[in-house]
């Protein structure tokens, strides 16, 4: 494969069924200054898990954002990383605007929304384009922010699914806000359906239902 070839793979087949599960629940980022660390993942409304010291030579702190299943940690002896090493792990949210706003409201310098100009362009700021993506595509804007010493996080919105990466036997959202953010999001496509029939359609809730699990699962949309 030459430099310039495209590969693109979207895996649609089930894996082969693992020994064990292996859940990712924690990474681990470094900083110079606990207690300035842990007052600013705070202010974002992470949740605090743990705050764990062992004499002079070992602290543990523990964050959670909200409706995530991973964790981050932080302290003294966790890791031999340089502070602010940590470069844009992704933060997956259902409205990168309500999102960056949020934070925005918090003090925190977050970037404008943006999109790529280019591939790959989400990780270098000078090849961003200012603004959503071109209809406001899954997968396509961003934002981002970082703490006091550097390390990186990226807003990635995402409202619909590639394939393969959600079991499609399972239909789950990670908080009331996702939850709406979904049902707004079926409501508007529910909206221009109704144009389409040109009438009211009695079994709106069916169709609500059939859109938000189609949608999570990256599956073929209903019209």
């Amino acid at each position: 494969m030459s430099s310039t070839d495209v590969r693109n793979e979207i895996s649609t087949e089930a894996p082969a069924p693992a020994v064990v599960d292996m859940n990712l629940e924690v990474i681990v980022i470094a900083v110079a200054d606990v207690d300035r660390a842990k007052e600013f993942y705070g202010n974002l409304g992470w949740r605090l898990d743990a705050d764990v010291t062992r004499g002079d030579n070992f602290r543990l702190v523990q964050f959670t954002p909200p409706g995530s299943g991973c964790s981050v940690q932080f302290g003294i002896n966790l890791t031999s990383a340089a502070p602010g090493s940590g470069q844009s792990p992704y933060l997956i949210v259902s409205d990168v605007e309500a999102a960056r706003a949020d934070l925005v409201a918090r003090g925190v310098e977050v970037s404008e929304v943006f999109h790529e100009g280019s591939p790959g362009a989400r990780f270098h700021e000078a090849s961003r384009v200012v603004g959503p993506a071109p209809e406001n595509s899954s997968y396509g804007s961003f934002a981002s922010f970082s703490d006091p010493d550097g390390n990186a996080w990226l807003f990635q919105e995402v409202t619909t699914r590639l394939p393969g990466r959600v079991d499609p036997s399972t239909t789950t959202f990670a908080s009331a806000s996702d939850l709406a953010s979904a049902l707004r999001r079926a409501s508007a496509a529910h909206g221009e359906h109704e144009k389409r029939i040109g009438e009211a359609d009695a079994n709106w809730p069916d169709w609500y239902a059939e859109y938000m699990v189609r949608e999570r699962n990256g599956q073929e949309l209903p019209s």
